[in-house]
């Protein structure tokens, strides 16, 4: 049976409608109409009731429908373990992880296990750090690194990593005002960066610093450009921040009045396979040579 008629006829199926199955599938409505008619007649038996411009499936339709979708999910996934072995890959490991974490430590872990596991097709999903949870619920991804710990059930959830955060300003900056206090007075504070810890941060330097100056910035990389770029300066973890000090494009500066928090890294399964297993075995590894 062509698995290109049964995926028509499913798509046929969600939209009750010929000409919005043509427009997903970018076909034209004859041609939706032709495929249906084709599986009609090899299946011997009518699967759509017409009505009009709308359709409707029959008891026979109703039947084939979850028949049709296994089959078609079987063909994919045989199709891409095909894929994967034309590539040299017979295994496969999806990975969700935050933005922070995919932007600073993970490159170079990523690079060291792939060398020593070329047989492992890994990819990556860049997700919100609050979206993770789900992704390993749903089998959509075997391992996930995010900042925050997840609410959802049925998920484990383990801290892999603690970082200092640390607060960061402008490089370039004069030495005798390079301190908490000045720099809080001179830059705005770039705020929000992180999904954690900034609400209770943010109080806890307006305690000490009431007419300090906020900037909310989603992203972390944007801060570092910003704070690179004399727009501010913000409170931001060590890891995602250790090349720039050292490439002298950030400087740190000392706080001596703010309890600084820390920044966590959870590690999130529900199901272990063995690449997962592997790939947090060695994940673990290199993040106690790392500290």
């Amino acid at each position: 049976m062509n698995v290109q008629l049964l995926k028509t006829f499913i798509t046929a199926a969600k939209h009750e409608n010929f000409h919005k199955t043509a427009e997903e599938l970018f076909l034209t409505q004859p041609a939706i109409t032709k495929h249906i008619r084709r599986l009609e007649e090899e299946m011997k038996i009518e699967l759509f009731e017409r009505k009009g411009k709308s359709i409707a499936l029959t008891e026979a339709g109703h039947y084939l429908l979850p028949i049709a979708k296994k089959m078609a999910a079987q063909y994919d996934k045989g199709l891409a373990e095909f894929e994967l072995w034309k590539q040299g890959y017979n295994r496969k490991l999806v990975i969700a992880a935050a933005p922070q974490i995919a932007s600073s430590v993970l490159p170079a872990i990523l690079r060291n296990f792939m060398d020593g596991n070329s047989d492992i097709e890994v990819l990556i999903n860049v997700i919100n750090s609050y979206k993770i949870g789900e992704e390993i619920s749903s089998g959509r991804a075997e391992v996930g690194l995010t900042r925050i710990e997840p609410t959802i059930s049925g998920v484990a959830c383990q801290v892999i990593h603690e970082d200092p955060v640390i607060l960061v300003g402008p490089a370039e900056e004069k030495e005798q005002l390079f301190n908490e206090e000045g720099m809080l007075k001179k830059y705005r504070l770039i705020t929000h960066n992180h999904p954690a810890y900034w609400d209770s941060l943010l109080n806890n330097i307006r305690s000490v610093y009431p007419m300090v100056r906020t900037m909310q910035v989603n992203q972390m990389e944007i801060s570092k450009k910003f704070i690179e770029k004399g727009l501010g300066v913000s409170y931001l973890p060590y890891t995602l921040v250790e090349e720039e000090i050292k490439q002298k494009k950030l400087r740190e500066i000392q706080s001596d009045k703010i309890m600084l928090p820390t920044s966590f890294t959870y590690l999130l399964t529900k199901v272990e396979t063995k690449e997962a297993v592997s790939f947090i075995t060695f994940l673990k590894k290199q993040l106690i040579k790392h500290i």
